[in-house]
């Protein structure tokens, strides 16, 4: 079981370019981290990191990344991802970094996480309103932050080994 233990890296891509996260893939993304594996850690940071490393989840809306690694070798990932300046797509290079928020044993730890951080985020923007219009906007985002159940496809939520 031990063989199993994962890593959910969760982060958010931070751009200037409002292009930006329109144009993400999780293949540019990957390759991006890759990447920067190679150039901070060499082969052999590249083969450690490589084993079980995939973008597991990709929204290019709200910015929102999920990186899955092995257990073993989530520090080393998350040691290279301040090198990730910039993500490709299209023949076009967008200049970004990479924000990490959470490190979790399971998917489910980190939406948990993610739930908590939006609804931080959209207190901050409710302080900062000025006028009621933007205020109930607000408020009703506030209202539909929920986690909802879903049954996980690839069996990823069985390996929680209870280090959260």
């Amino acid at each position: 079981h031990a063989a199993l233990s994962r890593r959910y890296v969760l982060c958010e891509v931070v751009s200037e370019d409002p292009r930006c996260r329109q144009c993400i893939e999780d293949r540019a993304l990957g390759l991006a981290v890759r990447d920067a594996i190679a150039r901070v850690h060499g082969d052999y940071g590249l083969a450690c990191c490589s084993v079980s490393f995939t973008v597991k989840y990709l929204n290019a809306y709200t910015g929102t990344v999920l990186l899955r690694c092995r257990k073993d070798s989530y520090r080393l990932l998350c040691s290279v991802l301040p090198f990730v300046r910039s993500l490709e797509s299209r023949a076009q290079r967008y200049p970004c970094f990479l924000n990490t928020l959470h490190v979790g044993g399971t998917i489910r730890s980190c939406q948990k996480f993610l739930i908590q951080y939006n609804r931080t985020q959209l207190l901050r923007l409710l302080q900062n309103c000025t006028n009621e219009e933007e205020r109930q906007c607000i408020q009703k985002s506030l209202l539909s932050c929920s986690l909802t159940e879903e049954q996980s496809q690839s069996g990823d939520e069985e390996e929680d080994d209870g280090t959260e």
